[in-house]
């Protein structure tokens, strides 16, 4: 694999690390700035609208600048918003240095997702993609916890700034390691907006959207679940979500060589296995080594989604893939949001801790007929990676010609 998948990755480390060590660190920064814990929960949902908006909004405002230079300016806006929560003086500046920090995270996957799959072979696009995103998934095995402890011992801006070193970090990986794109052709915003229109395009994002929101309808309230029912005192919350975030790097480092091989059954199968381990762990959940066993099985088949659908929504949109790419971030953010809120509504429901794996199921089970239908009805049905190496032979073929 290329280097410059490595400097991709630690930009995705570093992105991972800010997205998820929040909840750790609310209670800290709760006490500090003097508001209540449930107001600095804002703090999470500030950073997932930074991301849905800053998607769509900074691909297409960069859609005609250099991709490596893209990336490259991302990542400083990534380090300018961790720099401001660590520095805000108060709780209303730390929420917009959140909303700054979130703008350029599905923007960045997006691209770099376009990039990972054009520095490898027609057969390991999807594998590269998969490399990529193994820095997210180390993030939670390593970079929360480490984070958390960080913050806790030293304060939650010191979290901020060693992200934000991260970043400074990232840019000059990706100045370095990451070659500029050649033959690369820029069809300008209406164009990547003509690729949303697309209906395999739109079915692939509604799938991520109901899809993964059944894997945060309950690991938004796994260390509640681990703690209120399996009975772990809090001090072992950290290892369940570092549990978690290994089977995240097993799911991811199984997707990419399934998704060259066969794309859709990957998908149908991943989404299939999720619903069913989320039944099923309605009811390990009450049994110590059975939870934690589950919650391993649980990132690995939630985040083997997440690669067969990067892959799928690049290669429907294959003329303008960026774009595309970048809003399946969006979507992600929309599922962590809505399966969040579904799972709480459950919960407030008087339904039990317990029932948010149900809820995750049946949105698991919405995502995998949504999947299906668009499958059914697709007449270009897609292998792996080739529709995007057959689109970008076409566009050097026209450039030759």
């Amino acid at each position: 694999m290329p280097l410059a998948l490595l400097a991709l990755a630690v930009s995705a480390f570093g992105i991972g690390t800010t997205e998820f060590v929040m909840m750790g660190l609310l209670p800290n920064v709760a006490n500090d700035l003097d508001t209540s814990v449930p107001t600095a929960g804002y703090l999470v949902s500030a950073y997932a609208i930074g991301v849905v908006v800053g998607a769509p909004l900074l691909t297409a405002l960069g859609s005609r600048i250099p991709r490596k230079r893209m990336l490259v300016l991302l990542m400083a806006l990534f380090t300018v918003g961790n720099l401001a929560s660590a520095l805000a003086p108060n709780f209303g500046l730390l929420i917009a240095g959140r909303v700054l920090a979130g703008l350029p995270h599905g923007a960045f996957f997006g691209v770099g997702a376009v990039v990972a799959a054009r520095l490898v072979t027609e057969d390991r696009r999807a594998r590269a993609v998969a490399t990529m995103f193994l820095g997210l998934t180390i993030a939670n095995i390593v970079g929360v916890p480490v984070a958390t402890l960080l913050g806790q011992n030293l304060g939650w801006r010191a979290t901020f700034l060693v992200v934000a070193a991260i970043g400074v970090v990232a840019m000059a990986a990706l100045a370095r390691l990451v070659p500029q794109v050649s033959h690369e052709q820029h069809g300008g915003l209406r164009q990547e907006l003509g690729a949303l229109r697309d209906r395999q395009v739109l079915l692939g994002l509604l799938t991520a959207v109901f899809g993964f929101a059944g894997v945060f309808a309950v690991y938004s309230y796994l260390a509640s679940m681990m703690t209120e029912v399996t009975g772990f005192g809090e001090s072992t919350v950290t290892l369940v979500l570092a549990l978690f975030g290994i089977g995240m790097t097993l799911g991811a480092l199984v997707a990419g060589p399934l998704t060259d091989r066969a794309l859709r059954p990957t998908l149908y199968g991943s989404l299939a296995a999720l619903a069913a381990v989320l039944v099923v762990f309605d009811f390990t959940v009450h049994v110590k080594w059975a939870a934690l066993l589950s919650v391993v099985v649980l990132g690995a088949v939630g985040f083997m989604t997440t690669t067969p659908l990067q892959m799928l929504v690049m290669n429907k949109a294959q003329h303008a893939p960026t774009l595309a790419s970048a809003s399946n971030h969006s979507a992600f953010n929309l599922a962590n949001a809505g399966g969040a809120w579904l799972g709480g509504v459950a919960i407030a429901a008087g339904w039990g801790w317990t029932s948010p794996t149900l809820v995750g199921a049946v949105l698991a089970v919405i995502g995998l007929a949504i999947a299906l239908i668009a499958g059914v009805t697709d007449r270009a049905p897609v292998n792996g990676s080739r529709v995007v190496a057959s689109s970008e032979s076409m566009r050097q073929m026209s450039e030759v010609g």
